[in-house]
Formats: structure tokens, sequence, C-alpha cells
């Protein structure tokens, strides 16, 4: 199990950032590549706004992908936005 962290080239409304949970990361990763994974990541396929995976964190659950969500600030944890990412961890650690 993996959560993971999308960083959009450009930003979607007031998004820059997605954050998920997968069992199988590279195959959840195509699902949003083909439009089929989230709803944000579709609307980023039909506009042409580029994404990458920024950061995963491997061994984590559901529950701390839900922390990270509710954090709703994704830019803290993104390695693309801040350099420091890597020392923030949201309440509760990092698994």
């Amino acid at each position: 199990m993996t959560v993971y962290l999308i960083h959009f080239q450009t930003a979607l409304h007031h998004a820059r950032h997605y954050v998920g949970f997968a069992r199988r990361l590279q195959d959840r990763l195509t699902h949003h590549r083909q439009g089929s994974g989230a709803r944000i990541l579709a609307v980023c396929n039909e506009r042409g706004i580029g994404y990458d995976l920024a950061r995963t964190w491997e061994g984590a659950g559901r529950d701390f992908e839900r922390k990270l969500k509710r954090c709703k600030n994704a830019a803290r944890y993104c390695p693309v936005c801040n350099v420091h990412a890597r020392e923030y961890r949201p309440k509760g650690g990092e698994p």
C-alpha cells in the first residue's frame, strides 16, 4: 500500500496537488493518465495540465492519506514546492 502526492504543473482553480492511496501504485497512475482515476486528474488531462508523481509514502494506509488530505496544505509535503518537504510530517507522524 502506498500513499502518493501528485504535483500539477499548472494550478487547476486553487488546487496544485492531489493526494491518493493505492495498493498497486503503477496501475493507479495508469488509471489517472487514462482519465479513469480521480476526477480532478481527469480534468487535468482534459485541459492539458501536466502532473507528476512528487512523493510517495510506502507502507502507508488510508488513515495516513486522510491525515494528509485533512491538512489541506499538500505543498508543505511536496518536494517540488518546498525544498524542505522531507522534514515536514503531518500530526501523528509519517510511516
